[in-house]
This record gives C-alpha cells, sequence and structure tokens, in this order.
C-alpha cells in the first residue's frame, strides 16, 4: 500500500495535483476538508484498515508533522511517498489570491507556513521523494528528488 505525502506552502498547487495525479485511484485527506485532526486520524485510520491508498493534503511544513503520518504508514507496512510542492512565496500569493472565498488562505497564514518550512530529506523515511513546479505553461513538472533544493 501507498501513503503519499504533500509537502509544500498554501497555494503551490497540492490539491490540483492531487486532482489531476490521484483522485481516480487514492483517497485525499485534508484538514481543507475534515477541519479537526480527530476526524483526519479517523479516516486515517479507517484508510490503514482497509487497506487504501491515500493522499496526505496538507502543507505538512515540519519533520515533525510529517513524520506522524510517515510513522503511522511505516507501522501499517505503508511505502511512503512525498512529493515537494516548489514554494516560492509571490508565486502562491499570486495563486491564492485567485481563490475565493475560505478557498482564499489569508496572506499572514501563506507568510507563517512558508516561515516555517523545512525542505523535506529522504532520511525521514520516505521511500521516495520527489520535486514537484509549475512551470510557464502552468503545467506540473515532477523531477526525482535530490538533496540540493
Amino acid at each position: 500500500m501507498q501513503l503519499i505525502l504533500f509537502c509544500g506552502i498554501q497555494g503551490s498547487g497540492k490539491s490540483t495535483f492531487y486532482t489531476s495525479k490521484f483522485f481516480n485511484s487514492h483517497l485525499r485527506i485534508s484538514m481543507d476538508l475534515l477541519n479537526t485532526r480527530n476526524k483526519e486520524r479517523r479516516f486515517l485510520a479507517t484508510a490503514f484498515e482497509v487497506q487504501q491508498r491515500v493522499v496526505i493534503d496538507n502543507t505538512n511544513p515540519t519533520i515533525a508533522e510529517r513524520s506522524i503520518y510517515i510513522e503511522a504508514a511505516k507501522a501499517h507496512k505503508y511505502r511512503v511517498i512525498g512529493y515537494f510542492f516548489e514554494s516560492k512565496v509571490a508565486d502562491c500569493l499570486a495563486r491564492n489570491d485567485l481563490r475565493d472565498g475560505k478557498a482564499k488562505i489569508p496572506i499572514q497564514g501563506v507568510l507563517a507556513t512558508a516561515k516555517k518550512l523545512e525542505i523535506p530529506d529522504l532520511k525521514e523515511g520516505f521511500d521516495e521523494l520527489y520535486f514537484v513546479s509549475i512551470n510557464a505553461d502552468n503545467k506540473f513538472e515532477i523531477s526525482p528528488w535530490e538533496n540540493e533544493i
């Protein structure tokens, strides 16, 4: 089984990437949808119980936050695949500005997440790790991980 862990600030393209790449194959677990950690834990526990492939679509900016998911996945014999989304603050703020309603994150929230963002490392327990960027044509580009970002 497979747990995919997204990492990147708001507006970096995580949810759009999920829709384009994993919508038909993986359950999406997101605090944007579930609103509480209790609900999130319950959905994740159910996914592990029924051996469902899952994507964690949160910002996951710190090693500590990511370790919760990685440890749980490893305990259930899941492979952990990470996707780090290029998080250029100006670009993310511009994309965030195109959002409406509750989907639009206050600027201070985006900046706070950017400030605490820690670059992931395979040593955290990832089985695979990729770098995702958005090119000039607004298409996703996925590159194998290099710990030199």
